[in-house]
Formats: C-alpha cells, sequence, structure tokens
C-alpha cells in the first residue's frame, strides 16, 4: 500500500490498517485521527503535522520516524519502537508509550503532559 491508497481508504472510512508497511512514505500533514496502525512498518516516515490523535500504533516500527509537530493525544504507542525519531514539538498528551523504545529520541518543545513513558511512569 502506498501513501495515496491509504488516504483514499481513510477518507472512504476505513480504519484498520494493521501491519501495513509504509517505510519512508510522505504522510506530512495527513489525518489520520483514530486509525489502527499496531504492527505497522513507519520506518523512516514522514508524518511532521500529521493528526494521529487516538490512533493505535501498538508494537508499530516508528524508528527514525520525522514525528515533528504531529498531534499524538491519546495514542496508544504501547511498544513501539520509535528509536531515532524525532518527535519535537509533537502533542503527546496522555499517550501511551509503555514498554517502547524511545531511545535517542528528540523531544524538543513536546507537549509530555500525562503521558505515560516506557516504565509506566505518568509525566505530571
Amino acid at each position: 500500500m502506498n501513501s495515496k491508497e491509504l488516504q483514499e481508504r481513510y477518507a472512504a472510512g476505513e480504519r484498520d490498517f494493521c501491519a501495513i508497511n509504509l517505510v519512508q512514505a510522505n504522510l506530512s500533514g495527513i489525518n489520520l485521527s483514530g486509525v489502527n496502525l499496531s504492527r505497522a512498518d513507519l520506518s523512516g516516515a514522514n508524518l511532521s503535522r500529521a493528526d494521529l490523535s487516538g490512533a493505535k500504533l501498538r508494537c508499530a516500527g516508528l524508528e527514525k520516524a520525522n514525528l515533528t509537530d504531529a498531534k499524538l493525544h491519546r495514542a496508544n504507542l504501547g511498544r513501539a519502537k520509535l528509536a531515532g525519531a524525532n518527535l519535537s514539538g509533537a502533542d503527546l498528551r496522555a499517550a501511551n508509550f509503555k514498554g517502547g523504545d524511545l531511545a535517542e529520541v528528540d523531544w524538543k518543545d513536546a507537549e509530555v503532559w500525562g503521558t505515560v513513558m516506557p516504565d509506566g511512569r505518568v509525566v505530571s
């Protein structure tokens, strides 16, 4: 599947895109709120300014993904792999990263109130 097909299917009402491969896809500015991308491979993808509010991204591969200024409010990223990802300026309020890999993530200016960290600690 490519980014255009994903957008078309999402616009048609589909929300379940488990385990799809969108490595290095350009999804900048896309609205995918409430989508299920669990186990999807989004390594190196450009998701800057994307709306992923309430998205399910459990066990997703997001290594080195660009999530600058993305909306991930209440997103479930449990056990997701985000090593080297850019989350600067992202809205991560109440997002769940429990069990995830956040090595070398850029958090600059990210909103993290209520975020569940990999160790289960909640940021207040």
